[in-house]
């Protein structure tokens, strides 16, 4: 495996997909060319540009982070049709301002109703923890909230993003692969949702969610 290839699995192992796929998924539909996006989420452009090609592998600073997976957040909105596209640009520039570490047990995808509040949260899991990338805790990162329970027609992206957060919160790609291979003899139904969930691409896990939730 070279170098690139080597940096690209280690971005899915932390963040649930390569930076770049992110990247090309959340700027289109928000109508942000790569150096936009990058003054959103706080980068500078070339740092964003060598991230996306692998280059380097982790986004060190969790309020980027939470950035980003905000901005993931309201693009997955976006193409659902859930948000009015004029609210947009005030959403970014809210996202712009947020400060703060990823809480993947707090934040939820919104809802057209409640989109970006601006509320906070009262808890402190820096994003890196997966990661799929994040949400915000308390130091005033844009908590976008929502109750899944209270509505079930929430994009089945969204669910699985949170779905692998939590796994890649309570533990590594290693000890995920370590529990799969535990319970692939007696359960391997257990040991195929670890996998797509824990280790596995965003792509994968989706198609995993569809197969069993459709």
């Amino acid at each position: 495996m070279d170098q690139t290839a080597h940096n690209i699995q280690q971005q899915i192992d932390l963040y649930g997909e390569p930076l770049g796929e992110v990247v090309r998924r959340v700027a289109g539909p928000l109508g942000l060319n790569q150096s936009a996006l990058a003054q959103v989420i706080g980068l500078s452009a070339p740092m964003l540009s060598q991230l996306m090609s692998a280059q380097r592998v982790k986004i060190g600073n969790p309020a980027v982070v939470s950035r980003l997976r905000a901005v993931s957040q309201l693009a997955d909105l976006a193409v659902a049709g859930e948000i009015d596209p004029e609210d947009i640009p005030g959403d970014l520039d809210r996202i712009r301002a947020a400060t703060g570490a990823y809480d993947p047990t707090t934040t939820h995808l919104p809802r057209s109703s409640a989109h970006l509040p601006g509320q906070v949260t009262d808890s402190a899991t820096p994003f890196a923890a997966p990661a799929g990338l994040p949400a915000p805790t308390s130091q005033s990162a844009p908590a976008v909230r929502h109750d899944l329970t209270a509505n079930t027609s929430q994009p089945a992206r969204a669910v699985v993003r949170e779905i692998q957060d939590l796994f890649r919160a309570v533990a590594s790609a290693e000890e995920i692969q370590a529990a799969a291979a535990a319970a692939a003899e007696h359960s391997p139904a257990v040991a195929e949702l670890l996998l797509a969930y824990g280790t596995g691409r965003t792509a994968d896990a989706l198609a995993h969610y569809e197969k069993h939730h459709g």
